[in-house]
């Protein structure tokens, strides 16, 4: 069957009445369902977005996001709809304010990037600091010294290091609790000295 222009003007007009008919009912939903929502989402907003200013606007565009897709296909669940939308809006919103635009940047070198390694002196003064930590855990009882390695560094659960020392697990927490408190009094004694453990 060949389309005439009268039936593809039919056509037309069908499809037009039933995206008036849809656009009505999502209306009429909006209405119903999510205007009584508003001083939810209100708070919603003011609660997730620091600058207070943009609570209105950033309604709206919750308000119009809801409304398209209610247009296409009215959600079931119109709260959990809504709030979803409006926690996307939200990430989207702090995607686009985390990136700076390259066009926005004459000079590259003057956009200050930070990096992952650590600068020359941060990572001296990590290597001092735990130069000073060895030191001082060097200084506990050896029972004490081998609980806090096994639970501290090798990341041992007391459970485990109980099984590992043939001992109990609360025997494990006490010596564990003691290596703390010694090496915080060590290392606080000498700071308070300005010394060094070396």
């Amino acid at each position: 069957m060949a389309e005439t222009p009268e039936s593809i003007r039919e056509g037309a007009k069908l499809h037009a009445r039933r995206f008036v008919m849809a656009a009505s009912d999502a209306n009429d939903w909006f209405v119903r369902e999510v205007l009584p929502l508003e001083q939810a989402l209100m708070q919603y907003l003011r609660h997730n977005w620091r600058a207070k200013a943009d609570i209105t606007d950033l309604r709206q565009e919750v308000y119009v996001r809801v409304l398209e897709a209610a247009r296409k296909e009215i959600p079931e669940r119109a709260r959990q709809f809504v709030f979803s939308t409006a926690r996307n809006l939200l990430i989207d919103r702090v995607r686009r304010e985390q990136v700076v635009p390259i066009e926005a940047v004459s000079d590259l070198d003057a956009l200050t990037i930070a990096m992952d390694a650590p600068g020359p002196e941060r990572a001296a003064a990590s290597r001092d600091e735990l130069r000073h930590l060895l030191a001082a855990v060097d200084r506990l009882p050896p029972r004490c010294r081998e609980i806090f390695m096994l639970g501290k560094v090798e990341g041992l659960g007391g459970r485990e290091i109980a099984a590992h020392l043939g001992t109990t697990e609360s025997n494990v927490s006490k010596q564990l609790a003691i290596g703390i408190r010694m090496l915080a009094n060590i290392l606080h004694s000498e700071n308070s000295a300005g010394g060094d453990v070396s």
